[in-house]
């Protein structure tokens, strides 16, 4: 970890202790998720190597890209990511079904029945992945943070964004993730984010609307 990442952790966990209903922003660019088996198709004798650590501790972005060929289009350097899934996955963002040609539906990560397929290409090989979704929203919390939300694993969230120049956003039906290991964060596609004006990058942060209850 460098200081710059330490840094971060740093202004979030103030921020955070702040305002305890404060949630972090993370911007959910396109991305393949890939077997291990399908990785070696791919890039034959390769691994997976790390470019960046996420904020979930286990997921990382790898260095290696791949294209993703439609039936209408290419989309080029798509990012993988780290570690191997049991099932192959991209998620792309919903304007880029037209892209495409595909209709992808909006689904929770690994919900993959009934999705298109699609082609997948690296400079050493190519397959086909049935398994293209759009990612439904949703926010990564540890148990303590669910309790606080007082929510349980796939209960809907309403959330409200303020986002850069004044564009404020509700985000309903932002579903709860809740896990031991998880490090609070919601995540939104690249169409979510410009929508509400949220910058890919950016010290951004969602309030979580909580009803009072009677």
């Amino acid at each position: 970890m460098d200081e710059a990442q330490l840094k971060e952790i740093i202004r979030s966990i103030v921020k955070e202790t702040l305002n305890p209903n404060l949630v972090p922003i993370g911007v959910s660019n396109h991305h393949v998720h890939l077997s291990e088996k399908d990785f070696q198709t791919l890039f034959p004798g390769q691994k997976l190597e790390v470019l960046k650590h996420l904020r979930q501790h286990a997921d990382f972005a790898a260095k290696q890209t791949v294209d993703l060929i439609g039936p209408k289009g290419t989309i080029k350097n798509v990012r993988l990511m780290g570690p191997y899934r049991a099932h192959s996955q991209v998620e792309i963002a919903r304007s880029e079904n037209f892209t495409l040609g595909i209709n992808a539906p909006i689904r929770m990560s690994g919900d993959l029945d009934g999705t298109p397929s699609i082609k997948v290409r690296s400079e050493y090989g190519e397959i086909e992945v049935q398994g293209v979704i759009v990612a439904k929203r949703h926010i990564h919390m540890s148990l303590d943070d669910a309790k606080r939300f007082g929510v349980k694993l796939g209960d809907n969230m309403k959330v409200e964004v303020d986002g850069d120049g004044g564009r404020k956003t509700i985000f309903d039906d932002v579903v709860a993730r809740p896990r031991e290991d998880f490090v609070l964060e919601m995540h939104i596609d690249t169409d979510e984010a410009n929508a509400a004006n949220v910058g890919i990058g950016n010290d951004s942060y969602a309030k979580v609307l909580i009803e009072k209850k009677n």
